[in-house]
């Protein structure tokens, strides 16, 4: 790590958990050479990874400026932007920042734990983003905390390992990108292919089975590892964290060059009380998926890169119709790498894809919107859905693993089993990601995606782009995975009745949290959040409107009252069958193995 030197302009931040009960954090920052002409900051409206404006500056409290002791003025520009007086000599600003997001992508402080991303606590001095940041994390007052320790990629300057102290960010950049957990946490680490790996779990867990938990994971980054750099396996990074809060219900992760933000259920967590056993339960595996994915982005997002992020526009949307690869191949090489690193066998892993299969044909969106126009309108759609989104929207995420999954198997067939996905992934990182740091290097355009697609397959795989990724076709999966001997089923109950709708709980009654067209309940005129009262005068509850449908055969005609808001309304509605997908993969039976290439036990 370079280290700030006399002549450089020194940018300092000193944050303090200054109030537990009120949620607040304390930052002063410090310019030793401000603009002669009135220095200007701006806090991020967004954190990258996460495709949403979420105007970070909202949370600030209060802020003022001052220079040799004396008061600046500081005057706002915008929602998120303010310009100092100029001054001679250094400034300082300080201001407080509330803090209760308890998600990944922002800021929590309470007495059990504190945590920060830099885009939602430090203001940016713009201008002077390259230069090196020094950050000094304080101990807070309070008692509740006097066991509290400090976990963070970020490189220390005077603070120990672990500790409170100085930190230091080659720039702004590394700064906002690498978050920071303080709290009494469970704490081990284990080495991947030489590189420090940190495993930091806050939040309650009794018994947790941290052997384990470091043995699995070990097993994911070596391999991931392994398959960026089969020859050297060096990984980009000289250390790597893990930060992961457990709570009671609660799924997430944000990717960073050098660790990853984490929140899971504590149920999840492999516990030491549990019997030894090879299965993997779904809570765990979910888990280890999760980690396999923020892992997978250290290369996949974070240093191979999409143009329009090169460098990033902290302040507005950055559209890129790009996410189906940088999201929807992260999520196809998270399961995969499960498989490669020896964590689950085959039958799970078909399990697994079959789930992604079935959750993409669920919804109509599909056929309205490309994985390319939903990585675009990711800012506006896909992180702003609403009760309409099954039939208007596809994910990138899911359909853009499948497209993956399509392109992997076509490659596969069409060199015979000598080229595949993995040779594509591995050129975009020796072009595009390898050296993207320290200094910012420059993102992929589309039209460079896809001509490395065609020279690394031998294939033209512009008709392939045109239908599946700008085009809205269903992807032939089934003749794909023949080729490699894999049975495609759709076991759908079309004999079981069905509203077509999406259920959730309201209280102890059933409230429809999205109407699929062209399914019974939308003929028949229900509406997303509408309040199931009665099927033929028996009454609905949050449980038992399946048992009540099932007393029905398909096409029989019953009567629903439901509330929309305090109205009472009654329909007339004619049961479907089921169309909810019933997807299932297996191998075929050995002396009917579709002809093909060799198949290994899942793509490699």
């Amino acid at each position: 790590m370079k280290k700030p030197n006399n002549k450089q302009p020194a940018i300092a931040y000193t944050i303090v958990p200054k109030d537990l009960a009120g949620h607040l954090f304390q930052v002063t920052l410090t310019v030793e050479a401000p603009a002669a002409d009135g220095q200007q900051f701006a806090l991020p409206a967004w954190i990258p990874g996460s495709y949403m404006i979420r105007e970070f500056a909202r949370n600030i409290v209060q802020i003022r400026a001052e220079s040799r002791g004396q008061p600046v003025a500081l005057t706002k520009l915008d929602k998120h932007s303010w310009r100092a007086a100029p001054v001679k000599g250094a400034l300082t600003l300080e201001y407080e920042v509330y803090a209760w997001d308890l998600s990944v992508r922002a800021a929590h402080l309470d007495q059990t734990h504190g945590f920060f991303n830099g885009t939602s606590v430090f203001l940016r001095v713009l201008g002077q983003e390259a230069v090196p940041h020094q950050v000094d994390i304080q101990r807070p007052a309070d008692a509740a905390a006097r066991n509290w320790r400090v976990a963070t990629a970020l490189p220390e300057l005077k603070a120990k390992r672990y500790g409170f102290g100085s930190y230091l960010a080659l720039n702004y950049d590394e700064l906002i990108d690498s978050p920071v957990e303080m709290g009494d946490f469970a704490l081990a680490s284990f080495k991947a292919h030489g590189i420090p790996h940190d495993i930091v779990i806050s939040g309650r867990v009794p018994n947790l089975d941290m052997a384990r938990l470091c043995a699995d994971l070990k097993a994911i980054c070596e391999t991931q590892i392994a398959f960026f750099e089969p020859r050297s396996k060096r990984a980009p990074m000289e250390r790597y964290v893990f930060l992961t809060l457990a709570v009671g219900d609660g799924y997430g992760g944000l990717e960073h060059r050098a660790s990853t933000a984490l929140i899971c259920a504590r149920a999840d967590l492999p516990s030491s009380a549990a019997p030894k056993t090879a299965e993997v339960s779904d809570g765990y595996l979910q888990f280890l998926g999760l980690c396999s994915h923020e892992y997978f982005h250290t290369w996949n997002v974070k240093r191979i890169k999409p143009a329009a992020f090169a460098p990033y526009d902290l302040q507005g949307e950055n559209y890129s119709p790009l996410l189906w690869l940088f999201e929807g191949f992260t999520s196809y090489y998270d399961d995969l790498m499960l498989v490669r690193a020896g964590i689950i066998g085959e039958p799970a892993y078909f399990k697994l894809l079959a789930k992604t299969i079935g959750s993409v044909l669920r919804g109509s969106g599909r056929g309205k919107q490309s994985v390319a126009e939903s990585s675009f309108d990711a800012w506006t759609k896909y992180y702003r859905q609403d009760e309409n989104a099954p039939n208007a929207i596809v994910s990138y995420y899911t359909k853009g693993s499948l497209v993956a999954l399509a392109l992997d198997l076509s490659i596969r067939a069409k060199s015979a089993g000598k080229k595949s996905l993995d040779d594509v992934m591995l050129a975009l990182w020796q072009r595009y990601g390898r050296d993207f740091y320290p200094t910012l290097g420059r993102g992929v355009t589309p039209a460079e995606v896809e001509a490395l697609f065609d020279e690394i397959s031998g294939m033209r795989l512009k008709p392939f782009f045109d239908k599946y990724v700008r085009g809205t076709d269903d992807l032939p999966l089934a003749k794909l995975l023949a080729q490699f001997g894999v049975k495609y089923n759709d076991e759908r109950k079309s004999a079981k009745p069905s509203l077509d709708v999406n259920a959730g709980r309201d209280g102890n009654d059933c409230k429809l949290s999205s109407v699929h067209q062209g399914g019974a309940a939308h003929q028949a005129g229900l509406s997303a959040g509408d309040l199931l009262v009665a099927i033929d005068g028996l009454r609905v509850t949050a449980t038992n409107l399946d048992t009540l449908l099932s007393r029905y055969g398909v096409g029989s005609e019953v009567e629903v009252h439901a509330f929309r808001r305090d109205e009472l309304m009654s329909f007339r509605l004619r049961l479907q069958g089921d169309r909810v997908p019933g997807i299932t993969l297996a191998l075929a039976p050995a002396g009917k193995k579709a002809a093909g290439p060799s198949r290994p036990s899942a793509p490699r």
